[in-house]
């Protein structure tokens, strides 16, 4: 028998505003209504002052690590203009513009990198998941949600975030396993900024794309211009669409790139050429959709000044939120653990001690050590 091709494949990009100010009409065309392209832009923008803010509140001391979201924020804020109010939008740790268009107050991203627990109690009827710091473990959790609206027969899909590093998880093989093998009705949004940290995306994946990642697994895939508001709200109503129609998930690999460090605690200078991020700030997508919206007559400068003054305002009330927020109530650390609290615990909580500790601070039944007693054990 002679050999036969048994499966080919071919994976598009959409772009339809780049850089240079070109807009494709016939891909572009009543996508997005002018008076949500402002609104998208005036969120882009707010999110960026927060992004700035959250910065320096680490650097003063008020915050701990933070990861800046600048140049990103067309990614996440795409996604959530197409996705219904009551589809689940399943985030990492690099999505705020997408959270805060979804109507999450700016307050819970700063409490939860203040270590506050609250900021990741998220307020009812939202349909996001708290912040996932580990690599991957989120699409597991998008998956399980997906397979629920699948079972309960609801029209409500799942969107999840990740990193191009996530994608050499074995959390991200075994979600995108599940999905496709099961139909869940699920997008996969991969973040392509080109580092996983301080690894190249070149130095975990040979192929071409990452978006070919998903062609393993029978689902459809599509890269496009992560940093061009267009391109993601086209590709993301065309996933979401299929995931509704027909409970078939999408890869989307969108390529983007964080202007800033990884984290606060990272220095991306060590490991990242000079040439390469003056590149990419050229293709900022607030710029890029500011510059478009001038074209249209639908911004000036009057606009952006009174637009960031607004930005500052808000901001600075979230913060405010958050460092004025009252001190958590001690019950709530004990009574969220059990349903019916063990006696022991309820001890504790009541008394604020440790029932079981003697008063020197030495476990019951233990002898308290004598000074002669430490030397000769330290000796």
């Amino acid at each position: 028998m002679p050999a036969r091709t048994v499966y080919t494949a071919s994976i598009e990009s959409v772009s339809i505003l780049d850089e240079h100010g070109r807009f494709d009409a016939q891909l572009g065309a009543d996508l997005i209504p002018n008076d949500d392209l402002v609104k998208l832009y005036e969120q882009m923008a707010i999110s960026r002052r927060f992004d700035e803010i959250a910065f320096k509140l680490q650097r003063s001391g008020r915050m701990g690590t933070y990861p800046e979201n600048r140049g990103q924020e067309a990614t996440s804020l795409g996604a959530a203009y197409v996705l219904n109010k009551d589809d689940w939008l399943v985030t990492c740790y690099r999505e705020n513009t997408g959270l805060f268009w979804r109507g999450l107050p700016m307050e819970y991203i700063l409490l939860h990198w203040m270590g506050d627990e609250r900021g990741n109690k998220i307020p009812d009827g939202l349909c996001i998941t708290p912040l996932a710091i580990p690599i991957g473990t989120q699409m597991l959790h998008a998956a399980g949600l997906a397979w629920a609206a699948k079972y309960r027969e609801e029209k409500r899909i799942a969107c999840t975030f990740f990193g191009d590093g996530a994608t050499s998880e074995g959390d991200f093989h075994e979600a995108m396993n599940f999905a496709a093998n099961l139909d869940l009705p699920i997008v996969f949004f991969c973040q392509n900024n080109g580092w996983a940290i301080s690894v190249p995306t070149n130095k975990q994946c040979s192929a071409p794309t990452l978006a070919q990642r998903g062609i393993a697994y029978g689902m459809d895939c599509i890269q496009c211009d992560g940093n061009d508001i267009f391109a993601v709200v086209r590709v993301m109503k065309e996933a979401s669409q299929r995931a509704r129609e027909t409970n078939r998930p999408t890869f989307i690999e969108a390529l983007t790139y964080r202007l800033g460090d990884h984290t606060t605690a990272d220095d991306a200078r060590r490991y990242r050429d000079e040439a390469e991020l003056q590149m990419w700030m050229q293709r900022d997508p607030i710029i890029r959709l500011g510059n478009y919206l001038k074209e249209l007559k639908l911004w000036d400068r009057s606009k952006e000044d009174a637009l960031q003054e607004r930005a500052k305002a808000e901001v600075a009330d979230a913060v405010k939120r958050a460092e004025e927020i009252a001190d958590t109530p001690i019950e709530e650390y004990f009574d969220a653990m059990y349903a019916d609290i063990p006696e022991e615990l309820r001890r504790q909580r009541d008394t604020l001690r440790t029932s079981s500790l003697g008063q020197e601070g030495f476990a019951q039944g233990v002898e308290t050590p004598t000074k002669q007693g430490i030397e000769e054990t330290v000796n």
